[in-house]
């Protein structure tokens, strides 16, 4: 009989897939649930298994091809080859596995070659609890990204076999869960909806969920104002501000702090992998480089200028707004051109000299600073430049940052002036050898041809790894982005 093998469904907010590894070829014989092939979305990747003993008999779509959920991307004969004998010998058990009650090991995914394990972050259901096909049993934290496992049918999550807080390891059993065990979990989806807002937490985003976890809040005692009630972040952030009223003594009673008038308390709570992963990293860049910063400052008003200028034509013609992010980009990838040594790093006694341009970009995230990289920069326009640090933000916003994503960058921008820093000293990023920090834009007076001038100004500031890169280099450097930031005419006509 043939049969179809198709995308699994796929959550709400993953708009489309990839396929990853096919395990299997054209005419090779396989037994039941057994991995035919692996299906990438952002937040994790997806087993299709054999449904019953049989000969993959047709691939209709090869690896790294996009797919959508529930399409057909290959065609099965069950029961064909060999295998025959074993489903004439055994069709009671082979007709029982198929009903409901089907035990099935919940695994974490597939880890990437440079992540040697994971930390289980959050269970969203607990033993007993009946969910429905792809809803989120678990987040799975590495050091760069979170995974998301979902259930593989309808069913009851049966055995945790790790909690929240343990390591595990790539393909590890971390649960049991049955299959079809549930039946009257037809009615949950209606009773979900109705409740967007509550505390059933598959409603809320990866971001929002983290945010919750963190502050120690109930979905439940949040009033959403999203599609269909659904807590947002802007929800979590308002209840976070809004003055604590019957809340306080709770938290004060839950606090094992003797407490000085019932308002004093304190929460411990454990550092998430990322947070370790920063500080670590933080800690190496400052113990094994030596490490110096440079500063200067730019006239940011002929840009502003240029900007005002053209931004209403620049949004009509690229559909994206014209920011300052764009220049600040442009301005680097022309520096670099111009010194190779910023763009180069050390590895053991040799210098690499990279003749490619990816940039990271720093973004703040729910759960943390993270760089994404800007790749190509050279290749970019200012329309390019503005459209990919959008996504990589949209990207880090919603915790769908990949792997990918994040590998790689030769060189690191980070802006603080959106915080409103006036002048920091950045750390390196490694194996980096340098970072530029940008600052917030402040009106100050300034001597211009022997007057005064009231100018919007902006403090830069470079920190390098002395090793590899001398004072004369960082200084130009640093000078090539003011000049061409104060003239912007410079980077089209590369002067």
């Amino acid at each position: 009989m043939s049969i179809d093998i198709k995308v699994p469904v796929l959550p709400e907010s993953v708009a489309d897939a990839s396929i990853a590894t096919w395990h299997v070829k054209v005419g090779e014989q396989v037994t039941r649930d057994q991995n035919l092939v692996d299906i990438e979305t952002d937040k994790v990747v997806l087993e299709v298994v054999a449904p019953a003993d049989g000969v993959l008999s047709d691939i209709l779509d090869e690896e790294g091809a996009t797919v959508l959920g529930e399409q057909i991307i290959a065609k099965f004969e069950e029961g064909a080859g060999a295998s025959q004998a074993k489903e004439q010998s055994a069709p009671a058990a082979e007709k029982t596995s198929s009903n409901k009650g089907e035990s099935v090991e919940i695994k974490v995914p597939v880890l990437p070659e440079s992540v040697a394990d994971a930390t289980v972050a959050t269970w969203h259901v607990q033993p007993g609890e009946a969910v429905s096909r792809d809803q989120n049993l678990v987040d799975i934290e590495t050091d760069k990204v979170v995974l998301e496992v979902v259930a593989p049918a309808d069913g009851t999550l049966s055995d945790i076999l790790a909690q929240e807080g343990e390591t595990v390891m790539g393909e590890q059993v971390i649960a049991n869960f049955a299959a079809g065990a549930a039946p009257a979990k037809a009615e949950a989806p209606a009773a979900a909806s109705s409740d967007a807002g509550g505390s059933d937490n598959d409603a809320l985003s990866p971001s929002v969920r983290r945010l919750l976890a963190e502050k120690g809040i109930d979905a439940a005692s949040i009033k959403g104002t999203g599609k269909g009630g659904r807590v947002t972040k802007e929800d979590v952030e308002k209840s976070l501000s809004a003055p604590a009223k019957s809340a306080a003594p709770a938290k004060a009673d839950a606090s094992a702090t003797p407490s000085l008038g019932g308002e004093r308390s304190e929460k411990r709570v454990p550092m998430t992998r990322l947070r370790k992963t920063i500080a670590s990293r933080l800690l190496e860049a400052k113990n094994s480089t030596a490490m110096l910063t440079t500063f200067n400052e730019v006239n940011m008003k002929p840009i502003m200028e240029l900007r005002k200028q053209y931004q209403e034509s620049f949004e009509k013609r690229h559909g994206i707004r014209l920011g300052f992010m764009s220049f600040y980009v442009k301005a680097v990838t022309e520096a670099l051109k111009r010194f190779p040594e910023v763009n180069a790093s050390l590895d053991g006694d040799d210098i690499c000299y990279h003749n490619y341009f990816d940039v990271s970009i720093a973004v703040s995230t729910p759960r943390g600073l993270v760089t994404p990289v800007l790749r190509d920069c050279d290749t970019l326009g200012m329309a390019g430049i503005e459209g990919g640090i959008k996504a990589l933000a949209l990207k880090g916003r919603d915790g769908k940052l990949s792997m990918a994503d994040m590998q790689g960058g030769n060189f690191t921008i980070t802006n603080g002036g959106v915080f409103g820093s006036l002048l920091s000293t950045p750390i390196i990023n490694p194996p980096q050898s340098a970072i530029l920090g940008m600052h917030k834009i402040q009106d100050r007076p300034m001597a211009v041809n022997g007057k005064v001038e009231i100018l919007p100004m902006m403090y830069l500031a470079l920190s390098y790894d002395h090793r590899i890169i001398d004072g004369k280099e960082s200084v130009g450097f640093l000078v090539t982005i003011k000049e061409m930031l104060e003239d912007p005419t410079r980077l089209l006509l590369d002067v």
